[in-house]
């Protein structure tokens, strides 16, 4: 069986992709338990600068679940819960990846693709791509886990008119209602990637960490501890704080170690 989800890593970058492109980079229950894999073997390594989560060819980035294997991988009650597991797995482990993610769309990005993508701290997508969760013409529903990190995008009147409309929605929509952080022409959302990547590459990583776990606490509202609170000066006691400051000083470019 072919793996539907491999990871490349080049220059402290984590390339996670979703390589079945044949049926729009759809997930099967291992595709989902290999997403998972993949994303906790990337966040326990301390190296990483950030992480791309991009789809295979240009037609998708991903169709989400792969609908022809329910049947034998979603039918009963216990592989639903056995599905479902898997499924929610993998996003929770998205969720939880300390290092910044982008997700770098291109084409169809539908029903787990769209979870997948809302996972992301950054989605870069062409302007070709198409949006949506048409789960209501299959009778199915998103798990309370699978829509938290879209009604934490948007919203959940933004949510349910994708969820009830049951339709795709362009790129442009996407980027209107939030859903999306920045379009580009097709052909040069690789190369917009690329200097997203450059930009947070050339920061502090422990810094870049600290911020999203931050911004996430405060946007999960999340009660903050006076010793939470004292976690913010962490950062002044790290080598990296006196690079920078140094390198400021000096009007060169700082060479972070991530310590």
């Amino acid at each position: 069986m072919a793996e539907r989800v491999i990871v490349n890593y080049k220059d402290n970058v984590a390339y996670i992709k979703l390589t079945y492109p044949a049926q729009l980079n759809v997930l099967d229950i291992h595709g989902w338990r290999s997403l998972r894999q993949v994303v906790e073997e990337v966040s326990q390594n301390g190296e990483m600068s950030c992480v791309v989560i991009e789809g295979e060819g240009e037609q998708a980035f991903s169709a989400g679940s792969d609908i022809k294997s329910f049947l034998g991988e979603r039918n009963t009650e216990d592989q639903v819960r056995e599905y479902g597991s898997a499924l929610e797995g993998a996003l929770s482990a998205l969720t939880s990846c300390p290092h910044p993610i982008v997700a770098l769309i291109n084409g169809i990005c539908v029903g787990g693709g769209l979870e997948i993508a809302a996972c992301c701290d950054l989605r870069i997508c062409g302007e070709g791509s198409k949006f949506g969760a048409p789960i209501n013409r299959l009778g199915l529903t998103m798990s309370y886990t699978e829509l938290s990190p879209i009604v934490r995008l948007i919203g959940a009147s933004r949510t349910l008119e994708i969820l009830f409309g049951g339709g795709l929605i362009t790129a442009q929509r996407a980027y209107d209602i939030g859903l999306v952080t920045t379009v580009v022409p097709d052909a040069t959302v690789r190369e917009e990637v690329d200097s997203v990547l450059e930009n947070i590459g050339s920061g502090a990583p422990l810094v870049n960490r600290w911020h999203k776990k931050f911004v996430r606490n405060l946007v999960d509202g999340v009660d903050v501890t006076e010793e939470m609170k004292e976690e913010a000066y962490e950062a002044f006691q790290t080598e990296d704080y006196k690079e920078g400051i140094q390198a400021f000083l000096e009007r060169r470019k700082p060479k972070f170690k991530g310590r």
